[in-house]
C-alpha cells in the first residue's frame, strides 16, 4: 500500500459505559498524527441497562450478548453519521474506521478477550471500510491484549515534539500508563489498576447517579485503610509489566459490609473516598515499574475531570491534564483506534513486547471492506 496520509475515524466505548467517542484524524500510520474532529454520543439509561449485565459474559452467542451487540453497533453507526454531518463530510472522504467495540470480558491469562460490535454491519451502514477486533491476535499470541494506545501516544508526542521521559496516564474504567523514555522510542505500558469503573459503580449503587462529580462524595469521606491495605496486597501490583486487567477484578460488595454501621451518607462518602484512594495509590505504585522517573505525567480519559483524584495525585507527582498540550483528553482513545486501523491496513505492528508482552511486534485487527 502506497505511503500517504489517511483520514480515519476511531470509535471507542469504554468500560465506564458513558457513551461512544468518535474521533477523526489524519495520519500516515507512522510518526505523524493530527487530530481533526471529535463527536460524543451518550448512551441512554435504557442502553446501559441492556449492556451492563453482559459484562463478564464469556459466551458471545448468548441471546443477551447479541442483543447488547445490536445496541452497541447501532449507536456506533449513529455516531459515525453524526460526526460526518458535523464536519460536512461524505463516506468517501474517509479511508477507514477503527472500531474498538465494547469489551465485556478480558482474561488474557486464559487466552481470551471479548469485544462485541458488528464490524460488517458498521461498514455496510456507513459506507466506509472497517477494521475491528484489535486485541484478539495479540492475546492468541500470548500477549495481554492491552494497552494498545502506547504506539499512538508515541506518534502524538513525536508530532508535538514533547521531550521525554514522560508518562501519559489514561484514567478510564481501568487506568493505564504509557512511559516514554529518552529518545522517544523506548516505550513501556501497562494497566495500573482501577480507574473510574469501581468509583462509578459505587456511586450508581448508592445514589443512582452515574458518577461522582469532581469527586465530591469522596472528598467528603474518609478512606477505610483496612480495606485499602487488603486490596493493595493483590499480587497484580507486584507483577512485572506488561500486564492488563479486567474491570471486574475487584468486588465492591465487601465495601458496604465493612462500613455498614455508619449513616447512609457516611457509607456513601467513605466508600467513595476508599475507592478514590485505591485508584490513586495504584497509579502511584506504577512508578515502581518504570525504568526512569518521568519528569511529568499527562492525564487523559474521564478521570482527569475528577478534581479530588487529580489533587490527590498532585501531592506525589507532577501531573497535568493532557488538554494543556492542546489535545482533547476525551478523544485520545478514539483517536488511537483510528491510528491503529491505518497501521493495520499497512500491516504495521500495533502491539509490542514492552506494551502487551507479546513475543514479537504484532499487527492486529480484522479488515472489513465496504461492499
Amino acid at each position: 500500500m502506497i505511503e500517504k496520509n489517511y483520514k480515519a475515524i476511531g470509535l471507542m466505548s469504554g468500560t465506564s459505559l458513558d457513551g461512544v467517542d468518535a474521533a477523526l484524524i489524519e495520519t500516515d500510520g507512522r510518526d505523524y498524527a493530527k487530530p481533526l474532529a471529535f463527536f460524543y454520543r451518550s448512551y441512554s439509561d435504557e442502553d446501559r441497562k441492556r449492556i451492563r449485565p453482559v459484562f463478564g459474559q464469556k459466551d458471545r452467542a448468548a441471546a443477551e450478548v447479541l442483543a447488547a451487540e445490536d445496541i452497541i453497533t447501532q449507536r456506533h453507526i449513529e455516531t459515525v453519521k453524526a460526526l460526518l454531518a458535523q464536519e460536512n463530510l461524505k463516506s468517501e472522504d474517509i479511508d477507514v474506521i477503527g472500531f474498538h467495540g465494547q469489551t465485556i470480558y478480558h482474561a488474557p491469562q486464559d487466552g481470551m478477550t471479548l469485544q462485541i460490535g458488528d464490524g460488517e454491519a458498521l461498514a455496510k451502514e456507513t459506507g466506509i471500510d472497517v477494521v475491528y477486533d484489535f486485541r484478539s491476535k495479540d492475546v492468541q499470541a500470548g500477549g495481554e491484549g492491552a494497552p494498545l494506545a502506547p504506539v499512538y501516544h508515541r506518534a502524538l508526542a513525536k508530532t508535538a515534539g514533547i521531550k521525554p521521559p514522560f508518562v501519559i496516564l489514561n484514567i478510564g474504567g481501568v487506568s493505564n500508563v504509557t512511559w516514554i523514555g529518552e529518545g522517544g522510542d523506548d516505550i513501556l505500558a501497562f494497566d495500573t489498576g482501577p480507574g473510574n469503573a469501581l468509583m462509578d459503580d459505587w456511586i450508581q449503587k448508592r445514589t443512582g447517579e452515574r458518577y461522582d462529580p469532581d469527586g465530591q462524595y469522596a472528598a467528603a469521606g474518609n478512606p477505610i485503610f483496612e480495606l485499602l491495605e487488603a486490596w493493595l496486597a493483590h499480587p497484580y501490583f507486584k507483577r512485572l509489566p506488561p500486564k492488563s486487567l479486567d474491570r471486574n477484578e475487584w468486588d465492591i460488595a465487601d465495601l458496604g459490609g465493612i462500613i455498614s454501621d455508619l449513616t447512609k451518607m457516611q457509607i456513601t462518602n467513605d466508600g467513595a473516598a476508599t475507592l478514590l484512594h485505591f485508584t490513586a495509590q495504584t497509579i502511584l505504585t506504577s512508578l515502581e515499574h518504570m525504568p526512569e522517573k518521568p519528569d511529568i505525567w499527562y492525564a487523559c480519559g474521564g478521570g482527569r475531570h475528577n478534581k479530588a483524584l487529580m489533587e490527590l495525585l498532585q501531592q506525589s507527582i507532577h501531573i497535568k491534564s493532557i488538554d494543556d498540550l492542546g489535545w482533547n483528553g476525551d478523544a485520545i482513545e478514539a483517536e488511537c483506534f483510528a491510528y491503529l486501523a491505518v497501521r493495520s491496513l499497512l500491516n504495521l505492528p500495533i502491539s509490542f513486547p514492552k506494551t502487551t508482552g507479546v513475543e514479537h511486534p504484532l499487527t492486529g485487527g480484522e479488515y472489513v471492506p465496504f461492499g
